[in-house]
């Protein structure tokens, strides 16, 4: 399954603030440097989907705010459940 994250770097805490349709806004405690937002994010979605760290993947978006994510080790509805479960 392939999901939008739009990246929130330096916040208090990790979490997902919203959805808006299949975009995700995600604020990530750690700083946007060295890469340490994007190992952050891919740690909480792989917790937050129940999926292996090893099977979330950072397709596009290595610099940017706005990241595509690609996940495996579900099925497509039992992802879609989990996204839907996000207000």
């Amino acid at each position: 399954m392939i999901i939008k994250v739009r990246v929130i770097p330096n916040s208090k805490k990790t979490e997902i603030v919203s959805r808006l349709g299949s975009i995700l806004r995600v604020k990530v405690s750690a700083p946007a440097v060295d890469e340490k937002a994007n190992k952050m994010l891919l740690k909480f979605l792989a917790e937050f989907f129940e999926v292996k760290q090893s099977k979330v993947f950072l397709r596009r978006g290595h610099r940017g705010r706005e990241k595509i994510i690609e996940l495996e080790g579900k099925t497509e509805e039992e992802l879609h459940q989990v996204l839907e479960t996000i207000p």
